[in-house]
């Protein structure tokens, strides 16, 4: 009987998912995010990797996605102000958690008229 009971407690415990993060890259390149929208499904997993193909300097500055974003405080501190920076050829990995609600979030790279020669695009949370 005590084995049954058991059984039981243990098939109605919720698992944790072991599933690994999906991984998202983006390329930050001369004026241009690629892709210009990058699309999360919410609450979920993600290792959202970000490369800098050019040798200037880049953001990425998403600072309503963040704010809304799961993360651990490791993962937290490569954010300042809302935005990433990426010197020229530097990558950055960021382990995160999608927000739990869908929304379009802005994004932009805040260097000196690199938003206004369109490097802009949009965070969509499904």
């Amino acid at each position: 009987m005590r084995m049954l009971l058991l059984a039981a407690i243990l098939a109605a415990t919720p698992v944790a998912s072991t599933a690994p993060a999906e991984r998202i890259d983006v390329i930050l390149s001369n004026f241009d995010f690629d892709p210009r929208v990058v699309t999360f499904r919410h609450g979920e997993r993600y290792h959202l990797h970000l490369r800098n193909a050019s040798r200037g300097g880049h953001s990425f500055k998403a600072q309503a996605f963040f704010a809304d974003a799961s993360m651990a405080q490791e993962e937290r501190a490569k954010i300042s102000g809302g935005k990433i920076e990426l010197d020229g050829g530097e990558t950055v990995d960021l382990m995160l958690t999608a927000p739990a609600t869908p929304a379009t979030y802005d994004l932009k790279c805040t260097h000196f008229l690199h938003g206004a020669f369109g490097m802009t695009g949009k965070i969509v949370v499904q």
